[in-house]
């Protein structure tokens, strides 16, 4: 067809493309007026594959970008790739893509997508306004975008648009085919570690202090957000408010780890048969998962307690603490607490989950349907969840913490029922409550650190 009308039409879109991605007008196109002339185009960052494609694919001189005609041919290749892929998604042949052979695409990864969601992602790419996909429409939307499969598609509607497929908080990363063959999974949770480790740092006296009003605040010493820092530092000194970080840190990469491995054995013993996962099922593997991975780790926890509430000179260090209760007070003190806090998993859970799709759908609903979150909106509503989740589950978590803190505290009651009778016979129902605003004082720069770390570390890794 090279000559042909089809051709000489091809040739003048692309030519088209590279006078506008030309900023400077020096007759090439590098990475930097890729990303400049997409900026302006309402396209968005290239990929990472397309920056590598533009800087080096055809091009005689790789640090000079391409000219018209490498350009022409890099976008010839692209062309051809994007035309498979509508023929495969396309599954009647009728020369257009429709809500229900979205839908078909997610399901055969095993992703239940509804109705509104799928709708959502159609609107992106349809301009005229007919509710179908064209093949002009899917060109000009992934031209410059590095697509090898239908995974590769899904993964990027997945990603690009605001959809809940159960990756909340108590739910693993779900990780394409593709992103574990290339390894791309464990560079994200190593992302995710770091971020985690990093934010936790940054906020561990804050962490200290709410540990500290939980087991000791109380209506006689009426022990406040000043008081409570100051008698840590009177204690202990600077230094002291960061007590207990180190395991808290420490445990990050286990309980990472063992949640992302039970998650995808639990996942296939759900599925069976099934080709795929419904959210339902997604979230009861996440939360199966997240309780397996507190199961095994539980006595870090224990120790991340006691070791936060020590007193100068009490423990020489982290097997020092252990070693002092197995002798004292013998295995099972390792699982002191673990009933409240798997049952404060449920509470979590839920109120999590729950406010969570309440943003997503207010956010669907707000008349800026065809817009990408941007990070603030996305760190804002996982914010919100959070800390609504935290609040639901709370009184379950100060119990759990004081039960876990029972050798340091004078007369505490051994069992569950006893520590909450205890608290609501001598503080009231507030009482269920003691620390809670160190705790909410916590969450903004926690999120805000951990977001800010998370996409610095994808940089560096190439995620």
């Amino acid at each position: 067809m090279r000559g042909g009308p089809g051709d000489a039409e091809r040739r003048q879109r692309w030519g088209r493309l590279f006078e506008e991605l030309d900023s400077n007008k020096d007759g090439r196109v590098d990475v930097r007026e890729l990303r400049q002339g997409l900026a302006r185009l309402g396209g968005g960052d290239p990929d990472r594959d397309t920056q590598q494609g533009i800087s080096s694919e055809g091009d005689a001189d790789p640090g000079g970008g391409l000219d018209l005609e490498e350009f022409s041919r890099y976008l010839q290749e692209r062309e051809q790739r994007l035309l498979l892929l509508f023929h495969s998604l396309d599954r009647n042949q009728d020369g257009h893509i429709d809500v229900s052979e979205i839908q078909q695409s997610f399901r055969a990864l095993g992703i239940s997508i509804s109705l509104e969601q799928a709708e959502k992602i159609l609107h992106s790419m349809d301009r005229d306004g007919t509710m179908t996909i064209d093949w002009q429409e899917w060109r000009d939307h992934f031209l410059l975008h590095s697509l090898e499969n239908v995974e590769d598609v899904v993964y990027f509607w997945k990603h690009s648009t605001v959809l809940d497929i159960g990756e909340c908080l108590t739910v693993p990363d779900e990780f394409s085919e593709q992103e574990k063959l290339t390894g791309m999974w464990w560079k994200q949770l190593v992302a995710g570690a770091v971020a985690g480790a990093v934010s936790r740092t940054g906020t561990a006296p804050l962490d200290r202090l709410k540990v500290f009003m939980q087991v000791h605040a109380s209506k006689t010493n009426k022990l406040n957000i000043l008081g409570g820092l100051k008698s840590m530092i009177r204690e202990g000194g600077m230094r002291s408010l960061w007590r207990g970080n180190g395991i808290n840190v420490l445990k990050i990469a286990p309980e990472s780890a063992i949640k992302f491995m039970a998650y995808e054995q639990i996942k296939r013993a759900i599925r069976g048969q099934q080709e795929t996962l419904h959210v339902q099922e997604r979230f009861v593997a996440g939360s199966l998962a997240g309780a397996t991975a507190q199961t095994i780790i539980y006595p870090m926890e224990v120790l991340k307690t006691r070791l936060t509430l020590r007193r100068t000179g009490q423990y020489k260090g982290l097997l020092d603490c252990a070693r002092q209760i197995l002798e004292r007070e013998g295995t099972r003190a390792l699982y002191r607490g673990y009933l409240p806090n798997m049952l404060g998993i449920i509470p979590y859970a839920c109120t999590d989950l729950a406010v969570y799709e309440m943003l997503r759908c207010f956010w669907l609903k707000s008349g800026r349907d065809m817009e990408d979150p941007s990070g603030l909106v996305s760190l804002s509503s996982v914010t919100l969840s959070t800390t609504c989740g935290q609040m639901a589950s709370y009184p379950l978590t100060l119990v759990r913490t004081r039960m876990q803190a029972q050798d340091t505290v004078e007369g505490s009651n051994p069992t569950m029922c006893g520590v909450f009778r205890g608290i609501l016979a001598q503080q009231g129902w507030p009482g269920l409550y003691r620390g809670m605003t160190p705790t909410l004082l916590k969450v903004l720069p926690a999120g805000g650190i951990s977001y800010v770390v998370y996409e610095a570390m994808k940089k560096t890794l190439g995620v």
